[in-house]
Formats: C-alpha cells, structure tokens, sequence
C-alpha cells in the first residue's frame, strides 16, 4: 500500500496578501468584526493615532487579539505570543503585527476597568440584533480558583500562631550570634546567622502587616497573594478562589451579565445580578429564576417590589427529604395569637424574637413536651420543642406556592439548559480551571471576556459566520 508523503522542500506560489489565507467563513473574521463594533470611548480605551512618542501597538488589535485567544483557551500572554508568530489564524487577526509577551500582559493590566465593559456592549449588540429579549433572566454561580495559594490564606490565629515561633526562632538565633561571637572561628557561619536574623525580621514585619489589615478591616481571613480572593468549598475541596456569577436569556441562552463576589456563598447575590442584567437591557424582566441557593427572603423580596415574578424554590422545596409525623408543617400557625399548636393540640408561644437572624422562635415548655407521649419522637431536648418562623414568613409562603405554580414549573425545567451551559463551555471547553490574574478589577475583566467569547460562540452557531459578519458590519 502506498503512502503519501510530504516535501518540506517543495516550491510553490504563496498568496499575495495574508487574507487569501483565511476563508470568508471562518470564525476569526466574525471576532474581527466584532471588537470593531465596540465603541471604543465608552469603554476607556482612547484611539489616537496622532500621538506623539514611540508608537505603540493598535488597540483595537490588541482586544481582536485577547478575545480571540481566550475563546479558544488561550489566555496566558506567552501562549498569545507563540500564537501571534505561528498560528495562521492570529498572524491574519492581527495584521502580522507580533507584539511580545510583555506588552500583551502590559495591555491587560492596564485595560482592566475596560475589558469588564466589553460583556455589556457585547450583550447590548445582541439586544439589537433580536437575539436577546429579556424577559426571563437565569441567575446561577460557580467557584473559580483565584491565581494564589489556600496556604497563602492567613487568619488571626495563625498569624499569632507564626509570630510567637519567629520570635523564638529570633532569640535562639541572637543567642548563635553571641556565641560564634565569643569564639570567633567560623566567620562564614556567622554571615549565615545572620542573614538568617534578617530573614526573620522581615517575616515578622509581614505577618505583624497582614495582622493589622485583618483587624482593621474586621476580616476574619485574608490571601497574602491575592488579598481580594476568599476560601472557597467545592466538590475537589477547599482552596483560594472566587464565587463568578452570571445572568442568562431564556432565548438563546445568551450571557446578559457576568459578575465576580468574594462571597463563599450565592444567598446576597440575586437582586443585584439581576439589577446589573436590568442596565444593560435597559427594562426590567418579567420573571427571574434562580436554585435554592439563592432563596434569601430579603433577596427575592427586593426583586418582587419590582413587579417581576420570582422563581426561586426555597431549601425545603428543594431537597427531596421527606417529612415526618412531627415536621414544621404538621404545626399549625395561628396568626391571632402569633403561636403554634402542635399536632398533639399543645400551643407553641412565641418565647423569643431574633433580629440578627430575623426570625421568631416558639417553644412548648419543657414540662409540657416532656408528659407529652410523643417526647422522644418529636423531640428530646429538655427544653421542649421549639418551632422557628421567618418575620416574613408569609412572603417565603407565597413564593413556595407561585413556584409550585406549572407554569413556573417550566421555566424552573429550562434553568439547567439556560444558565448552567455557558459554565460548562468556560470551564470545560475553554480549560478555565483558575483565573490568571489577580484582585477583584481583574478577575472581573476576565470573566467579562470569557462570557463575551461564549456569546460570540453562541451567535455564531446561531447565525453563521457570514450571516454575523454582514449584521455587525452594518
């Protein structure tokens, strides 16, 4: 069987210009057409070409360039620059023009605040271009690795912890010196010991500084790499990360808004993920869904004073856990006398109000549960049983009843396809398994560039990379 082979050699007549390179459907001249549709001035980015000094490379294909390679996983400012010498793609993208490393970092760093804006322009494009409409919006969050350490994380006591060991290791150093002191025989360990004491010194002077920034901001934790990141928990365990958020269209499942929050947790977030979806399309939504986990009473009910139909199933709702014979809702609540009464017939009053955590608590009485035949059952503290309820309770029963509604029922069946799919495209298709850069300003710009890439992949499936060209071009 004959074989083909290749000739390294072979002469051959090279297209005139590189654009003979690149076919009209290829997915690189839609990203083209795309970063010059932005506007360029409301995003901060100023355009001038008729600055004096050295000149420096074109904005506009420095962004064509970030975006195009964080929408194939190629987000390192080393990897954009092997890109830029030896991938057809990004040599026709960016004119040829084979800008260093350096510089594409450079670019990064100092375009943050404008790289965040580029998500809510690109959202804006598909507003007009009838691929977003805005009426039901999806709220989910994922934890992101932040580009630092768990072990770089430092708490209170661990900073006492390490400075009453530094400190013992700077006495038992001084106490060496006096003693290489005394024998003057090894000089060279001495220069050691010492070197080893100003080591020391300045540990002690950096601990002593993240000590004082925790008190003074009342923080219980911080990263010494990234202070702005937290501790997160997640399936592969504990480490330093981000809780990235994001709002999606029921259309075409279109990114509306992407955020990042240094909350471990989603219950603080839904009213204003879906009050940053409302600035960018400009009108508010008719309903908004989200899981369980974001089931705050105070959340949803911000979002419900705006007339717009909350989706949001409480943890009840959401665990499949079944009932018992002496579960919460075997209680009846009488409002008249703000007191339970149990299903044995004894009342429940109300002993205690907590405003921190904004709920009433309400016990039988230990010697009324403990004659009780069902003690034991319905439960075994000497104190008797005790019942809590919400202040707003009747607001978290009203929306337990809309989301058993079968209409909301089926948009709560969408949420999965809606707003859990541009995660997985981030994380798995892109290999987006931490952040590359670091603060708060900068985990945002790049979550606001890949949400703009997954859009862009998104339209072109839908559309066609000549049928978006044509519409962006015009």
């Amino acid at each position: 069987m004959a074989y083909r082979h290749g000739d390294r050699r072979q002469k051959i007549l090279f297209p005139q210009s590189i654009d003979e390179y690149i076919p009209q459907d290829a997915p690189v001249r839609a990203y083209d057409v795309f970063v010059d549709s932005l506007n360029f001035e409301q995003l901060g980015i100023q355009i001038d070409s008729h600055k004096v000094g050295c000149p420096q490379y074109d904005p506009k294909m420095m962004l064509k360039l970030l975006v195009y390679g964080y929408s194939y996983g190629i987000r390192s400012s080393r990897k954009l620059e092997r890109a830029a010498h030896y991938n057809l793609s990004f040599i026709w993208l960016t004119g040829g023009m084979k800008p260093d490393h350096k510089t594409i970092a450079e670019f990064r760093r100092k375009n943050k605040a404008a790289l965040t804006l580029v998500l809510k322009q690109c959202a804006r494009l598909c507003v007009e271009l009838g691929l977003i409409e805005g009426n039901t919006l999806f709220v989910d969050g994922s934890k992101v690795r932040a580009n630092a350490s768990i072990q770089k994380s430092w708490t209170r006591q661990k900073c006492t912890k390490h400075l009453e060991q530094i400190e013992a290791r700077i006495t038992e150093i001084l106490s060496e010196c006096e003693q290489a002191d005394q024998k003057e025989s090894d000089n060279s360990s001495l220069v050691k010991i010492e070197k080893e004491l100003a080591n020391q010194k300045t540990l002690r002077a950096k601990v002593l500084g993240i000590l004082d920034k925790l008190q003074a901001e009342g923080k219980t934790s911080m990263n010494s790499t990234d202070p702005d990141c937290t501790k997160i928990h997640g399936r592969q365990g504990s480490h330093a990360g981000y809780n990235a958020q994001m709002v999606v269209d029921e259309k075409y499942g279109l990114i509306v808004s992407s955020d990042v929050v240094t909350e471990n947790n989603d219950l603080h977030q839904f009213a204003d993920q879906i009050d940053q979806a409302h600035q960018t399309l400009g009108h508010p939504c008719q309903t908004a869904c989200a899981d369980s986990g974001y089931s705050h009473i105070e959340e949803l009910e911000k979002v419900d004073h705006q007339g717009i139909q909350v989706v949001v199933p409480s943890s009840r709702q959401a665990s499949d856990k079944q009932t018992g014979p002496f579960d919460k809702n075997h209680f009846q609540y009488d409002p008249d006398r703000d007191c339970y009464i149990c299903p044995a017939g004894e009342i429940l009053e109300c002993r205690r109000t907590d405003l921190d955590r904004r709920r009433k608590e309400y016990l039988a009485g230990a010697g009324v549960c403990k004659q009780c035949e069902h003690f034991g059952m319905c439960t075994d503290s000497r104190n008797g049983r005790k019942v809590t309820r919400l202040l707003k309770e009747e607001f978290r029963e009203k929306l337990e009843r809309e989301y058993e509604q079968p209409a909301n029922q089926d948009v709560y069946k969408l949420r999965k396809q809606k707003v859990e799919l541009p995660f997985g495209h981030i994380k798995h298709n892109l290999k987006v398994g931490g952040f590359l850069l670091r603060g708060l300003e900068g985990v945002r710009a790049e979550m606001s560039i890949l949400s703009s890439c997954f859009n862009m992949a998104r339209m072109i499936s839908l559309i066609g990379v000549s049928g978006l060209t044509s519409m962006l071009a015009g």
